[in-house]
């Protein structure tokens, strides 16, 4: 897979995560019509959707089209604000019992008024079906390096690095974010790459000179634009994961794009970056639930 081509307006050039994803997306509907046509199984994934947030609407809805482009068969599930703890779990175990699902997505956040233990649910998914890969389990195999599912937005997130065809062993990486979803398996993963990784919170004192280290900048904190362009090393790797709505309108991500485009080598736009992987990135674990792990980049 080549680098993305195309500097920005002030050098930098673009890890398009648009024209990756498509790329990606590309190979998964090739893969799966060589494999079904062969007698393998078609993938199948399970979302599931509660309450009617707006949001988390439009987020299953692209997952479920995705799914349809690459020959993934979907089942969904739109369930009731007010469906509880027990009854969305006999729901989730339904599912993770159908012999055709091989992946399984509940939409995050929840609905905060209903009393709803996350944690209980996303354990409810065998870890074979953990398409998120937030099972407590598939955390652990992460953790001790061990093969499983790995989240889609960290999986994402090395799958740019990987476009830019710079070297990243022995490289210092800098995570700014620690939640369970991206900042910390991210940190792991790059540890895998064999990087020297630091991570950074909001109680970090001098996030300015810690950043300034990194050859790799992964910002995701969701806090717009707080990794300043002055404070990216000459030369970094910036990737954004942020992404923020101003009150007046439009969408920035973590990092003040124009002047970190002045100093870094490569970066992500915010939208177009690191979003359209993380949908990618659930269906190659859908199709990879159901077959293995696949041959491809």
């Amino acid at each position: 897979m080549n680098p993305t081509p195309g500097p920005t307006a002030s050098g930098a050039r673009l890890l398009d995560g648009r024209a990756a994803s498509q790329e990606l997306l590309d190979a998964l509907r090739r893969e799966v019509e060589v494999g079904v046509a062969a007698g393998r199984p078609r993938p199948g994934l399970a979302t599931v959707l509660v309450g009617e947030d707006p949001a988390s609407q439009v987020y299953v809805r692209n997952k479920r089209r995705a799914c349809e482009k690459v020959g993934i068969r979907t089942f969904h599930l739109d369930l009731p604000a007010d469906v509880g703890q027990e009854g969305l779990l006999r729901h989730v175990r339904d599912l993770d019992e159908h012999p055709e699902v091989h992946g399984i997505l509940v939409q995050l956040p929840l609905p905060k008024d209903g009393g709803y233990d996350e944690n209980e649910v996303l354990a409810a998914i065998s870890p074979e079906k953990d398409a998120d890969g937030f099972h407590p389990v598939n955390q652990g195999r992460l953790m001790l390096g061990q093969p499983g599912p790995r989240p889609c937005t960290p999986r994402g997130v090395m799958h740019l690095l990987d476009r830019t065809g710079e070297e990243l062993t022995g490289r210092h990486a800098v995570v700014v974010g620690r939640s369970n979803i991206v900042g910390k398996p991210v940190a792991l993963m790059l540890l895998e790459r064999h990087m020297t990784v630091t991570v950074c919170h909001s109680r970090t004192r001098d996030l300015a000179a810690e950043v300034g280290r990194a050859d790799v900048l992964v910002a995701a904190v969701g806090v717009p634009e707080l990794v300043k362009g002055a404070w990216i090393r000459p030369g970094a790797v910036v990737v954004d994961v942020g992404i923020n709505r101003r009150p007046e309108g439009g969408l920035v991500g973590d990092v003040e794009f124009d002047a970190a485009a002045e100093r870094a080598s490569w970066i992500t736009p915010v939208p177009g970056g690191v979003g359209p992987m993380t949908i990618a990135m659930l269906l190659r674990n859908t199709v990879e639930a159901a077959w293995g792990p696949l041959a491809m980049p």
